[in-house]
């Protein structure tokens, strides 16, 4: 009777088909959120009432100011996130190979060099990667 009934998505569907694990890594909606906020902050610590009042809307954080505190814990347990001494939080680095340096370049001029035939995938750091790895986690 008290069951918990999750709906998932059609691509999400065919990875649970896949590998019926994998959905316990994924994240909730508010993860998600501040997952997203957080990826344009990359090395920077955000205190959680900053993550709060910008990962959710005005309107969230006037409902409850406090709404990202249990997701931020939850991931910094999952190992997503890390904080430092003062409690702010940020995305965890990736460890990087001691090899050539990868550069961000927006999606648009990504397409364009992959729509030149030559191969840029040593030089350009993909975002699809830094998701794969977070979701990873």
């Amino acid at each position: 009777m008290g069951e918990r009934i999750e709906i998932l998505r059609i691509s999400e569907w065919r990875s649970y088909l896949i590998d019926p694990d994998k959905h316990l890594a994924m994240m909730d909606s508010d993860e998600r959120e501040i997952y997203c906020y957080l990826k344009s902050w990359q090395s920077a610590f955000l205190s959680a009432r900053e993550i709060s009042r910008r990962a959710g809307g005005k309107n969230r954080f006037r409902e409850d100011e406090g709404w990202a505190k249990p997701s931020l814990v939850k991931m910094a347990k999952k190992g997503i996130i890390e904080t430092d001494a003062a409690g702010h939080y940020r995305l965890k680095p990736i460890d990087k190979p001691a090899g050539k340096r990868k550069i961000w370049v927006s999606p648009q001029v990504a397409i364009a060099l992959k729509r030149s035939g030559k191969d840029f995938s040593a030089i350009i750091n993909d975002i699809d990667e830094m998701d794969i790895y977070y979701n990873s986690l």
